[in-house]
């Protein structure tokens, strides 16, 4: 397929009445010929919806775990046992999406929609047919999954239903994640906000009386938790398949080629998605033996480092919402044929990330067992979570540049060297470090963030000198 040409593109674009390619062929010659000024601006552009999106998600989320918290430590340990095995189930769609994103930035970048669209249909079709298999699975052996993830009988009690609840939703859960990697990869970060704002809202409006009743009406614990969450997956599903199959949308997906398979393309996502895929088991699994180390020190402790978990996803909110920045428009940069361009959008996209990871880290510091208080009354649990929180802080800013440069090769398609990092950092150093520190040496969970804390920084390392390099601005997707 020929691109086709800006008029061509404009004009499609106009009748439409869709959001505006964040790049433009104008803009880029502005922005290769301007300043640092011009580059800044469309950064703010790009980020913003993210950002706004991933901090109101973040906040709704740490208001459904503080609700669990006073449910009481088992529940929040079922949460946390719960979601390592779901995280680890979706590596492969993030890694999926990882190869839609890059392709549609370099397709958008170059002008060609019609290679966007194709793109955006094969990761569909996709996604579809792999999340069966999962789910299935998953709901099926619910219970000897939290087993193995080290519940007592009182965690299997309160889990195992909100397990299965939360397996059987993976499916809205997949959907949405692949079509909202579809519409940021062609630079629309505003629908993607809208809905998985909204869908955090109805899990709070949702989740507080199905946990705790109404009146006479008793509540359902944390599986009431699990119920709002899955009615509110499955809202964001069903609103971003209605944006892509709508007429307004200028990436379209289409109910005739569902079943519709290009060969060409699927091979071309699963070259860029492998080393993601093999990133994304790295980190769960690393992410596995550390949470099965954690368990071992106690419902309490385990309590505490599911509520600091929590709490740290609020720190990669940021990290994310700059990444996918930095995705999007290393790609287009690239696929415009501005590598030098492409390079810059990294380097300043990674300066502004920095700047509120280091805010965010001095808050953890300050503010640690004041935000421990907000989820539990239990001083155990506040003592443990505090110690390991301040640690989280001193390392934000390592944190942020990892996260948005490694972001920036991905959108290049240069997947290989984060699988690497990732692979080091996670399993070697968080995995290793955390059995020392916490089995050999026993100091408990600060031994436990401590490793967490060394593998962000060797992650960091890795990924910085790779960026410096330049090497990825030659990677072909």
């Amino acid at each position: 397929m020929s691109p086709q040409s800006d008029e061509e593109v404009d004009e499609r674009l106009a009748k439409q009445k869709s959001p505006k390619r964040i790049l433009d062929p104008q803009q880029l010659l502005r922005l290769e010929s301007g300043g640092t000024k011009e580059i800044r601006k469309v950064i703010r552009q790009l980020v913003g919806p993210s950002l706004i999106e991933n901090i109101l998600l973040n906040v709704l989320q740490m208001i459904v775990m503080i609700m669990v918290g006073h449910v009481g430590a088992e529940a929040v340990t079922a949460v946390g046992l719960t979601n390592q095995p779901i995280f680890f189930a979706l590596a492969i769609f993030m890694a999926l999406n990882i190869g839609t994103t890059a392709i549609i930035a370099r397709a958008m970048g170059a002008g060609n929609v019609e290679e966007a669209n194709l793109a955006a249909q094969q990761t569909f079709i996709l996604s579809l047919l792999l999340s069966v298999g999962v789910i299935i699975l998953s709901y099926l052996y619910a219970e000897n999954i939290m087993i193995f993830m080290g519940a007592t009988p009182e965690v299997l009690q309160e889990g195992v239903g909100y397990a299965q609840i939360m397996f059987l939703s993976l499916g809205f859960t997949i959907l949405s994640m692949s079509l909202s990697a579809v519409l940021r990869g062609a630079g629309d970060t505003r629908t993607p906000m809208k809905i998985n704002v909204l869908s955090n809202i109805i899990v709070v409006v949702l989740g507080y009386p199905l946990i705790y009743g109404i009146g006479s009406i008793p509540g359902l614990g944390v599986a009431g938790a699990a119920i709002a969450t899955a009615l509110a997956k499955a809202f964001a599903a069903l609103w971003v398949l209605k944006v892509l199959f709508g007429k307004g949308s200028y990436i379209k997906l289409s109910w005739s080629q569902v079943w519709t398979f290009d060969y060409p393309t699927i091979r071309r996502l699963v070259k860029i998605g492998l080393p993601s895929m093999g990133e994304q088991f790295a980190m769960r699994l690393g992410q596995l033996v550390f949470t099965i180390v954690v368990s071992g020190l106690g419902t309490a402790v385990f309590a505490a480092h599911t509520i600091c978990f929590n709490i740290m996803g609020f720190s990669f909110m940021p990290g994310m919402a700059f990444a996918l920045a930095a995705s999007t428009l290393v790609g287009q940069g690239l696929g415009a044929g501005k590598p030098d361009l492409a390079e810059k959008f990294g380097w300043e996209t990674q300066r502004f990330g920095r700047m509120f990871g280091g805010i965010t880290g001095v808050c953890f510091i300050i503010l640690a067992p004041y935000i421990m208080m907000l989820y539990t009354n239990d001083q155990t649990v506040i003592n443990a979570g505090s110690s390991a929180l301040r640690i989280i802080g001193f390392i934000q800013t390592f944190q942020a540049t990892q996260f948005i440069l490694a972001g920036a090769l991905r959108g290049a398609g240069d997947t290989k060297i984060p699988l690497i990092s990732t692979f080091v950092g996670v399993c070697v150093f968080r995995s290793l470090l955390g059995l020392l520190f916490v089995i050999v040496f026993n100091w408990g969970i600060i031994g436990a963030y401590l490793s967490i804390a060394i593998d962000q920084i060797v992650r960091t390392a890795i990924i910085f000198y790779r960026y410096k390099s330049g090497r990825w601005k030659t990677a072909v997707v």
